[in-house]
């Protein structure tokens, strides 16, 4: 199962970026779970330092922007 971190204040652009994760999970038929976390000091713990971020799986994979479903498909394999 792969956890995925959503890394952001609840703004329009983190749930786009949480729907985005959804979808790409999904697409790939894989299992997952969703984890939203605005609490700034867990940002830390990943370097993050714009939001939205995502982490998979412990690793941050992209912060700042919204990934499109196919690059988190990408780093979903």
């Amino acid at each position: 199962m792969k956890k995925i971190i959503i890394l952001g204040g609840g703004c329009p652009k983190c749930h786009k970026l949480a729907q985005h994760a959804e979808e790409a999970a999904k697409e790939l038929n894989i299992e997952y779970e969703i984890e939203k976390v605005s609490d700034w000091k867990e940002y830390q713990k990943y370097g993050v330092m714009m939001t939205p971020a995502i982490v998979i799986d412990g690793k941050l994979m992209a912060s700042g922007r919204i990934s499109s479903v196919e690059d988190i498909k990408k780093f979903l394999i």
